[in-house]
């Protein structure tokens, strides 16, 4: 049986199902499951958002969901369920964009192995995010949890400033 699952969700075929992903991770040996659930919110740096489009090639994607998956299972020992999911195509305020779900026999373990991969996902996937604002403008983005943003970075077209020293493999597009 696989020890993860990965999987892009356009959101013409259906939505991502956290129930789905919590039962993928769930084994008789694990008392640790966590689980990320990424919805799309209504503000973000001052900004209202009306929703968010996501775009990328999926087979890239899905290489490097399954290489994330597996740098985790090297990591974490072979005792490590994972789930990675993510939507694609134009999302509307608390839609799903992201679920990642880890099954291991302890807590901590759990918790350091979703956090890792969560973390991946957003630095190294070839996914890029357009967020759409109530005024009507789009600007395509980077997804960086661990990044800092300015009002100004934003207005001067400039994206932002990484503040945790990794550089991204996605960026802004024209």
């Amino acid at each position: 049986m696989p020890q993860h699952r990965t999987e892009v969700m356009d959101l013409a075929d259906g939505k991502l199902d956290p129930a789905a992903a919590l039962a993928f991770v769930s084994d008789p040996k694990f008392g640790g499951i966590t689980m990320f659930v990424g919805r799309v919110r209504d503000l973000n740096h001052g900004r209202h958002v009306t929703g968010i489009s996501y775009d990328m090639f999926v087979p890239l994607a899905l290489n490097g969901f399954a290489e994330i998956a597996a740098r985790a299972e090297a990591d974490f020992g072979g005792k490590l369920k994972l789930y990675i999911g993510h939507a694609k195509g134009r999302l509307g305020i608390g839609d799903l964009a992201m679920v990642v779900a880890a099954g291991t026999p302890h807590r901590d373990e759990a918790f350091r192995a979703c956090r890792q991969v969560v973390e991946a996902v957003k630095h190294t996937s070839p996914i890029w995010k357009q967020e759409h604002y109530i005024d009507g403008d789009s600007v395509w983005s980077e997804g960086c949890s661990l990044c800092e943003h300015t009002p100004a970075d934003a207005e001067a077209g400039h994206s932002h400033t990484h503040t945790h020293g990794q550089s991204h493999a996605h960026g802004s597009l024209p």
